[in-house]
């Protein structure tokens, strides 16, 4: 796997059926240009991860991190779906975090909404200072 994508292991919440299966979701954390369509992000996840394996989800973000762009692979093809925020960015993965990181279902909701998920964790812990 090249060095400028993170692979993000999260669960999937029970009863989803009738969405979109998604075992495994990968963050690329060098940016995507987000005029980028469905056949240069599926180009970008073929260079960086090597494949793109069906219900697996990439994400990827722009320079500002203000916009996400997902790309999943759902067996039959692929969607491409595109967030922005209006105020803020993500709270994206960095290159020096190493190439896997583990991120419960919380932890990537969080992300999604553009909200600190590395510190979901520690949110729920008080601590005598």
């Amino acid at each position: 796997m090249a060095d400028d994508g993170v692979r993000i292991l999260c669960g999937v919440a029970e009863g989803a059926a009738g969405l979109i299966r998604i075992e495994e979701v990968w963050m690329a954390v060098a940016p995507l240009d987000m005029r980028a369509g469905t056949d240069t992000a599926l180009a970008r996840v073929i260079h960086v991860f090597g494949y793109a394996r069906a219900h697996h989800a990439y994400l990827f973000a722009n320079k500002r991190a203000n916009r996400m762009k997902v790309l999943v692979h759902d067996g039959f093809g692929m969607w491409l779906c595109a967030r922005r925020l209006h105020k803020g960015g993500f709270v994206w993965g960095q290159s020096h975090l190493g190439t896997t990181l583990t991120l419960t279902v919380e932890q990537l909701d969080a992300l999604v909404l553009g909200l600190p998920w590395h510190q979901i964790a520690d949110l729920r812990t008080i601590r005598v200072i």
